[in-house]
């Protein structure tokens, strides 16, 4: 699990306290914890039929977005976005998780019963930018009403 460490420490960074969650986080047999959102990112949770297709405008927007969230049913994606975002994103059908809610995490490299990373951290702070973001929803969301004949 070396290639997760610095993946790790940055998600971990912004746990009440850092070392006992990361060593809590790695002994949990589910893989999973709960950290704050708010401190270094937030998190946008959109419908699955939505983002695949929002992941794919803004990967070729952009060489790689910030990480991204999928549960295992791919019904909803959770895109990390600078700390902030929640409180102003206006979106119908989108979740915010920003300041004063947590979120359940993966561990970056190990497979969990309910979530796992579609584009998991690096460890640099790499978010994804909300205003390119908004644009790939849009373009998903006019493709999808295309497709839908509307």
């Amino acid at each position: 699990m070396a290639g997760a460490k610095p993946a790790v420490e940055w998600l971990a960074s912004v746990a009440p306290d850092p070392e006992a969650c990361r060593r809590e986080w790695e002994r949990n047999p589910r893989g999973v914890t709960l950290l704050p959102a708010g401190k270094a990112w937030d998190v946008l949770v959109v419908p699955g039929t939505l983002g695949r297709p929002a992941l794919a405008v803004l990967t070729r927007m952009r060489d790689r977005p910030g990480p991204v969230l999928v549960d295992l049913a791919d019904e909803r994606m959770g895109f990390f976005v600078p700390p902030g975002t929640a409180e102003c994103w206006l979106g119908t059908g989108i979740r915010t998780v920003g300041a004063g809610t947590w979120i359940t995490v993966p561990y970056p490299t190990r497979p969990t019963t309910a979530l796992r990373w579609l584009l998991p951290p690096d460890g640099s702070g790499r978010l994804t930018d909300p205003v390119l973001l908004e644009l790939a929803l849009h373009e998903a969301a006019a493709c999808l009403a295309v497709d839908e004949g509307g």
